[in-house]
């Protein structure tokens, strides 16, 4: 294994990790994205490390992925209020001593929401949880997908599949992809010291999607019918026995 990424990557997942559980318990209705994303970039630098996003050649409007309802990925901050019930997700990445970690949580604000949210939210996070236990030397890319998929789908849930994990290491994205659908046994074999990101996308109605040609950023991702949406992800480690979560 690369020991000097390891290093830098379970450092920056810790930071990461934590920021994301501070940011959980920060969150409160009526706050605005645009204010949420000044307060998370004031702790990424506070807490040693580099905003990702601010490195990417088509600037994205923020720190932080906010993505509300019916939006699916890469919200971009708004001044609109967050309203008690909402579902929002948060995605972000960090880069800290060169390397990059990428995580993600969906929650209703106000800790209040339908039950159907609830449950959606529950099954995505399982999702995630199927995929990474998955992950060990040998296994294939198309088990982590099989494994999400199954989970999603026997929850009812939409699969979004035109947005994948990824790996993740020196570059924020690196290939191979990590679809949240496959087949056992096939796709990449795993290796030791691999880093990848397993992102679960799902929606309550169709999975189908599109840039919303309302949002002048030009990133927000919206489900075509309306339904709400959800994400979830992890930055993992290969290890010889295994896997380790390094966003933890």
């Amino acid at each position: 294994m690369n020991d000097k990424k390891i290093t830098a990557m379970r450092e920056g997942g810790k930071i990461l990790g934590r920021l994301l559980s501070d940011l959980k318990a920060y969150v409160k209705p009526g706050m605005t994205g645009k204010e949420i994303d000044a307060w998370v970039r004031s702790e990424v630098v506070k807490r040693g490390a580099i905003v990702a996003y601010d490195e990417l050649k088509e600037k994205f409007p923020g720190a932080i992925c906010i993505s509300v309802n019916e939006q699916i990925v890469h919200g971009a901050p708004t001044d609109e209020p967050l309203e008690e019930g909402d579902v929002v997700s948060f995605d972000m990445v960090i880069k800290y001593k060169g390397y990059y970690t990428d995580a993600a949580f969906t929650m209703l604000v106000g800790g209040t929401g339908s039950p159907a949210h609830k449950r959606m939210i529950a099954v995505t996070e399982s999702a995630l949880d199927a995929g990474i236990a998955e992950v060990r030397p040998g296994a294939k890319l198309g088990d982590i997908g099989y494994a999400v998929c199954k989970v999603l789908t026997g929850g009812h849930l939409g699969v979004v599949e035109n947005y994948v994990g990824h790996f993740i290491g020196d570059k924020m994205h690196l290939s191979p992809d990590v679809p949240n659908y496959g087949r056992r046994g096939h796709g990449y074999a795993l290796k030791v010291g691999d880093t990848l990101c397993i992102e679960p996308m799902a929606t309550l109605g169709k999975a189908a999607n599109h840039i919303d040609r309302d949002d002048e950023s030009g990133w927000t991702v919206v489900t075509n019918d309306g339904s709400f949406a959800c994400h979830f992800e992890h930055t993992v480690l290969v290890t010889p026995d295994g896997h380790e979560i390094l966003t933890n």
